[in-house]
């Protein structure tokens, strides 16, 4: 399985609008996407501007699907001009 986590710090400003979004994104994850297995949408109770996200997919092939999805396309657009820091990392889940 190919685990995908990403570390978000969003504007102030816009940290109440990216959780909502952040969270139909993952709905549209895990409905749409039959390789998208755990799409987890995690909040810092300390800091209302960070978010982190665990998401399984079956391998590579199935996370680049998702990244050329329309649902995940229309989600970068909108958040994009929120984000302040972004960092991702991949592993193998064993």
């Amino acid at each position: 399985m190919y685990v995908v986590v990403v570390e978000f710090t969003i504007d102030s400003e816009h940290a109440a609008a990216f959780k909502r979004r952040v969270i139909q994104q993952a709905s549209d994850s895990l409905q749409l996407e039959t390789d998208c297995h755990v799409f987890d949408v995690c909040f810092d109770p300390e800091r209302e501007n960070y978010v982190l996200l665990y998401e399984v997919y079956t391998d590579k092939a199935a996370f680049d699907a998702h990244l050329a999805a329309p649902h995940f396309l229309d989600f970068d657009a909108t958040v994009r001009p929120w984000v302040s820091d972004r960092k991702l990392s991949t592993l193998e889940r064993q």
